[in-house]
């Protein structure tokens, strides 16, 4: 594999990349609120680069445990000024939604080169919107939806049925039409899963990518099972829970991690790469 195809660049996975988290909602789970301005999300947007974001993430529909409706059209309204106002700088600009409106509104704007879906590309007209164009899709894995994912999930082996998904949405894309190197596989993580099937997917995250085909992104920031390992209630407060999840994924062949905190993980990962040289 030559790249990941990632609409207007093309992105070599030889290290890690760090894709920076910007919510432009007013709920979402660790910053709700706090960048949904076009002013606040701009500004926000340039400090993650400056931190050493890869690439930038923006969302528009919470999709935390619990949280509430939100319409395309109302989406559409919070990411399409932010991507627009972003598209000048020479970065990946990957929009965050599960919506195939959004999506077609979006690349039709020619502002995104990834779309980044908690659904896998399962809403209808999915796979057509994006088949067409240039962009990377990283498909997710959920179980239920996110108003009551958390209410009892379960598994006989969340590694096996995670990764086995994950392979037949790829198969669906390439039976669309979209190039196995345009796409990114993720375990889904919180994503109606307990904390044991969490810890699982991350210790055996080698086996998901096997099962995938295709390199995996992995976002575990702030989450609440990070919360349930070390009790800090506060999702702020788990940035060195964070940093040793997203470590940790690295470490087990994950080539890009969603992160909140850009600076802090790149230090890690940077510290993980020089070991490795001096090992080799």
């Amino acid at each position: 594999m030559t790249g990941f195809v990632c609409g207007r660049f093309t992105l070599a996975l030889d290290r890690p990349l760090l894709m920076g988290i910007l919510n432009v909602t007013p709920d979402s789970f660790s910053d709700g609120g706090r960048f949904n301005r076009l002013d606040t999300a701009l500004a926000h947007a340039e400090r993650l680069l400056e931190e050493g974001a890869d690439i930038l993430d923006i969302g528009g529909e919470s999709t935390r445990p619990g949280a509430p409706y939100v319409s395309p059209e109302e989406e559409e309204t919070r990411v399409l000024p932010v991507l627009e106002r972003l598209a000048s700088l020479n970065v990946p600009l990957s929009l965050d939604t599960r919506r195939a409106s959004v999506m077609r509104a979006a690349l039709e704007a020619g502002v995104v080169d990834l779309i980044n879906d908690v659904s896998a590309l399962e809403d209808d007209g999915a796979l057509a919107a994006v088949a067409g164009s240039r962009a990377g899709i990283c498909l997710m894995h959920k179980q239920g939806n996110p108003d009551s994912m958390q209410h009892n999930p379960h598994y006989r082996d969340v590694v096996d049925e995670v990764g086995s998904y994950l392979g037949r949405r790829v198969a669906l894309c390439l039976e669309h039409g979209i190039e196995l190197a345009r796409l990114l596989g993720d375990p889904g993580f919180g994503f109606g899963k307990t904390l044991e099937h969490n810890l699982q997917l991350l210790q055996r995250l080698s086996e998901v990518e096997q099962l995938a085909g295709v390199p995996l992104l992995v976002g575990m920031s702030r989450k609440s099972m990070l919360g349930a390992v070390t009790g800090e209630e506060v999702p702020a407060e788990r940035l060195g829970a964070s940093v040793a999840a997203a470590l940790e994924a690295a470490r087990r062949g994950a080539k890009v991690v969603r992160v909140h905190d850009v600076k802090a993980t790149r230090q890690a990962l940077q510290l993980l790469a020089a070991l490795e040289q001096t090992h080799h």
